[in-house]
């Protein structure tokens, strides 16, 4: 069960934590690399195949009809469909926000600059349909994409028995209004958004959560296509005081603990009562949960309560491990969070529990992991923009700068350079 930890027994054990992103097996990349070469060049039917090995479903078409659609949302219980309908409403309004304007400027001279923003036109989205599915997931990577503009999205998820996606995924897309839905998972299905086949176009840009080959496939394709990141195992970090709940601690750290067994939940504090009072919860409930395997493996293996010594400390310590999701359920959440660096998303207060971000709130779930939270940030529509510099220079300007373009040409030896510019000083 999750461990008690004082401050001086964490250095060995957080290696351990914050190492597990990098574990990826020889024999993975090696049988990625084979099954990206089989669909690069015999496409669709590699797809058929590779679905039969993996999957044992064989497919009479790589892509879902629109009837397959409508019948599996049309199975979706009214109540569920309201929600998700929300839900929608929320992370759209969210992501709209944070559109970006192209802007222009006059510089002198009548020289004009700027910049023009510009959508990726098409985009690919994988959905996990493995060990668990996630419209959640395709919620959050598809409305980001639509809200900056997005001409083309292409979903890919891996079928179910019947041959189609799970009836969520597609109730959730048809809701968005996706009609690019392929059933097909796994690695051959990030190859087929990377290099196209008869059924899947080539896309700009792959996005989506999904297994280590999944993962290791998107990794190899960077440079043909785009992509969002490579995620790692799911992690939160509660910074809890004397004041909090220990009840709520202890379903929050639970939260992210289910998700697989190479997840991550700490709770830190300066509070050894508090500890062992979420310790005592979380032995209680686990046995309670339909994913009582994947939480003793993952609590014992990759989580921890740790006792700071002071509350400085404690808070170093949570920048040091950067956290994809970060919990201050502490007295006074705002100040605290002045002192907060790295994290992914920060969740103030006894009430903003981790599932509110995960499904509900507006603010995208798709964050970094594994301390990437140094220097990156979640899924947002910048994801899903290019942004073009723009130079309208006039004759009057090339007069003033001319020279010092020339001489600053030669310096790096690049004549032809100097050549472009010194032709039109002497026209």
């Amino acid at each position: 069960m999750i461990p008690i930890l004082s401050f001086s027994e964490r250095e060995s054990y957080l290696d351990t934590i914050l190492n597990r992103q990098a574990s990826f097996d020889p024999r993975i990349d090696e049988a990625v690399i084979g099954i990206l070469d089989a669909v690069r060049k015999h496409g669709d039917d590699a797809l058929r195949d590779f679905t039969r090995q993996f999957d044992r479903v064989s497919l009479s078409s790589v892509k879902v009809s629109k009837d397959a659609i409508e019948s599996a949302s049309d199975s979706i219980p009214e109540h569920l469909y309201a929600i998700i309908q929300e839900a929608i409403t929320n992370i759209r309004r969210f992501h709209e926000r944070q559109l970006p304007n192209s802007w222009y400027m006059e510089d002198g001279d009548g020289v004009i600059l700027g910049q023009r923003v510009m959508a990726i036109e098409k985009a690919g989205v994988y959905v996990p349909g493995g060990k668990a599915f996630y419209p959640s997931s395709l919620l959050m990577n598809v409305i980001p994409a639509q809200v900056a503009g997005v001409s083309e999205i292409h979903l890919v998820s891996p079928p179910q028995e019947n041959g189609l996606p799970h009836p969520l995924v597609l109730g959730a897309a048809r809701q968005l209004g996706i009609t690019n839905i392929y059933a097909v998972g796994g690695a051959q299905s990030i190859a087929a958004l990377a290099y196209g086949t008869a059924s899947i176009p080539k896309v700009d840009k792959i996005v989506g959560p999904g297994n280590v080959y999944v993962a290791t496939a998107k990794k190899k394709v960077f440079g043909t296509v785009d992509i969002d990141s490579i995620a790692g195992p799911s992690e939160i970090v509660v910074l809890a005081d004397s004041t909090a709940n220990p009840l709520y601690v202890a379903t929050d750290l639970l939260s992210q603990a289910e998700h697989d067994e190479r997840a991550s939940a700490i709770l830190i504090t300066t509070d050894t009562a508090l500890a062992k009072q979420v310790q005592q919860h979380i032995q209680e409930l686990v046995p309670t949960l339909s994913r009582a395997a994947i939480l003793e493996q993952s609590l014992s293996t990759y989580s921890a309560c740790i006792v700071a010594d002071s509350f400085t400390q404690a808070i170093d310590l949570v920048n040091q491990l950067a956290p994809e999701h970060l919990e201050l359920i502490v007295e006074s959440p705002w100040d605290v969070m002045t002192h907060i660096k790295h994290a992914g998303a920060i969740f103030l207060g006894p009430f903003s529990t981790e599932p509110v971000g995960d499904y509900f709130a507006g603010p995208n779930h798709v964050l970094p992991t594994g301390g990437t939270a140094r220097y990156a940030s979640a899924l947002s529509v910048d994801d899903f923009i290019r942004k073009q510099s723009v130079i309208y220079y006039t004759q009057d300007r090339l007069k003033k700068t001319g020279s010092k373009i020339i001489d600053f040409a030669n310096a790096e030896e690049l004549s032809a350079h100097a050549l472009a510019v010194s032709v039109r000083l002497n026209s």
